[in-house]
């Protein structure tokens, strides 16, 4: 544990954690909708945004959240007036954004190191604005989640149960897109745009065998998430690898685990006492 005895390791735990809180808050519900894949969108279509943000000088995490915001608008825009399928829409957006955002980083004069931090982040380098900044993101999705639970429960299993019991499912699906937003953008520092979305989605995989309830699975989630940033950056102190990879590689190995240990459990079998069947020629 000497690593943490550093200021700048005690940060970075401290900004993982709040990115750890955060996603498995938003990423229970990404696995739970299978949104999966609009997560992985939404972490490359920040990246003209961060990387015209890193030409200009300004803050990162501002251009990330308004890169994500275009892509997500876009692909609303796509489907309800180009009249296209939710994953050619994200599809079409994603490859078109990430291309735009490698066009603007290789046109400046440090491609190698801008890259470097763009795609893999760097957690090790969080200060105490960031931190701030992180722990009003974790609170903003926190509260989100917590007053739109019902629509987005119904949401989650049927958008037309959520008309039904007028629950506003156009406005959920509204405030889903925009929690993995800002999860995504606030998780960009810790682990990069590549590397989001294992953070985003592998504890709420790894709570899932575990619970069938939701506020239970993100409870589980976030702590999984949590311990996968302590262990992540233990190993890529003492491995000397990259931190935001350890802690990626690390929650990817708890969900692994997580489904090996509920697998190897015995199957429990309900315990009933079976009535006993009368004979027919018992007389009373």
């Amino acid at each position: 544990m000497d690593p943490f005895a550093h200021g700048f390791v005690q940060r970075a735990a401290l900004g993982g954690a709040l990115v750890a809180v955060l996603c498995g808050v938003v990423g229970t519900w990404v696995v739970v909708r299978g949104m999966a894949f609009l997560g992985e969108a939404l972490a490359h279509g920040m990246l003209p945004g961060v990387a015209l943000a890193t030409v200009l000088g300004a803050p990162v995490l501002v251009g990330g959240a308004l890169g994500a915001a275009v892509m997500s608008v876009g692909i609303t825009a796509l489907q309800r007036r180009g009249r296209l399928s939710y994953d050619t829409s994200i599809g079409l957006l994603f490859v078109a954004m990430l291309a735009l955002g490698v066009i603007v980083v290789s046109h400046s004069g440090s491609f190698a190191t801008d890259a470097t931090t763009i795609l893999f982040g760097d957690v090790l380098a969080i200060d105490e604005t960031d931190l701030v900044l992180l722990a009003v993101a974790t609170a903003v999705g926190i509260a989100a989640a917590t007053a739109f639970h019902r629509p987005l429960v119904a949401l989650a299993i049927d958008p037309r149960i959520a008309a039904v019991l007028d629950l506003g499912p156009r406005s959920a699906r509204a405030v889903l897109v925009a929690l993995v937003t800002l999860a995504v953008v606030a998780s960009y520092q810790a682990v990069g745009s590549l590397l989001v979305v294992g953070l985003l989605l592998a504890p709420a995989v790894a709570a899932g065998p575990w619970t069938d309830r939701i506020p239970t699975r993100m409870v589980l989630a976030a702590v999984i998430g949590v311990a996968s940033v302590v262990v992540g950056l233990l190993v890529s102190w003492h491995a000397a690898t990259a931190a935001g990879a350890s802690i990626a590689a690390t929650a990817i190995a708890a969900a692994a685990l997580s489904h090996a240990a509920h697998a190897a459990l015995p199957t429990r079998r309900r315990a009933s006492t079976p009535v006993p069947e009368r004979s027919p020629c018992t007389t009373d």
